[in-house]
């Protein structure tokens, strides 16, 4: 079955094309005529990808990209503008856009747009398959050789500065109203991170502890290279944590912060 797109556009002859042409090429499409609609949308169901209007009244494009990185981190988003901007741009790309373009757009641009991305989306979706089931399979053979371990107890919350909360034992980051979960392979990446702060860590090092193998120094960085994005994404939801884990380039990451 083809993707599952939704169209999010406060110009009705946009939305209203958008959505014949997609559907046009065998894609299902729902459409929504405001950002608050498409929070809704998005709170009621999965889509594979999201054709976003920057510009809507109340409720823009760049807060629909937040909640969507918060609540549907595999969906991609291509935001569409008529009065585009070096910052929005910035902006977009740094929240996980896959692509930012200028209306009018010419169609066969835009659905080409659209394949690459739902492609990624899939090569993606396969990768983190993969490795769960490699992650499954090394744990399987060591409870098989009898290697497994207690963890150590849960850690206590920590707060930092600017408010944030980290719960590693319940895996999850929060700042008064605003709250994001992690996965069980996010919550170990970060914790390894925060118990060494301040150390930089070699990528192969971290693939070892975070996901109990070892792999080659030049696979190394492929593995973590999602896991870190899809980190970063919901840290960034707290303003002052988008920065803390930093990439030493050829050499793995480091967490810094004033905490």
């Amino acid at each position: 079955m083809k993707a599952k797109i939704l169209v999010a556009d406060d110009e009705e002859l946009v939305r209203r094309s958008l959505e014949d042409i997609l559907r046009l090429e065998g894609y299902q499409v729902k459409s929504v005529g405001d950002g608050k609609a498409a929070l809704a949308a998005l709170e009621a169901e999965t889509f594979d990808l999201i054709l976003l209007d920057l510009q809507m009244p109340e409720v823009d494009g760049l807060e629909v990209m937040r909640f969507a990185s918060r609540v549907a981190q595999d969906t991609r988003v291509i935001l569409l503008t008529g009065h585009g901007s070096l910052e929005s741009a910035i902006d977009a790309l740094r929240l996980g856009a896959h692509d930012y373009i200028l209306k009018p757009a010419h169609m066969r641009d835009l659905l080409n747009s659209v394949a690459n991305a739902l492609s990624k989306q899939a090569e993606q979706r396969q990768r983190r398959i993969l490795l769960e089931q490699l992650e499954t399979s090394i744990k399987q053979l060591k409870e098989a050789e009898g290697l497994e371990f207690t963890p150590d107890a849960c850690p206590q919350p920590i707060l930092f500065e600017n408010g944030v909360m980290i719960d590693l034992a319940r895996r999850e980051v929060w700042c008064r109203d605003q709250r994001v979960s992690l996965t069980p392979t996010e919550g170990k990446l970060l914790r390894v991170l925060l118990e060494n702060r301040n150390r930089v860590m070699a990528h192969r090092e971290l693939v070892q502890l975070v996901q109990g193998y070892d792999i080659s120094d030049w696979g190394a960085p492929e593995v973590l290279r999602p896991l870190v994005s899809r980190l970063r994404r919901k840290l960034s939801t707290f303003s002052g944590s988008e920065k803390w884990i930093t990439n030493v380039r050829g050499t793995g990451y480091v967490f810094e912060d004033n905490h």
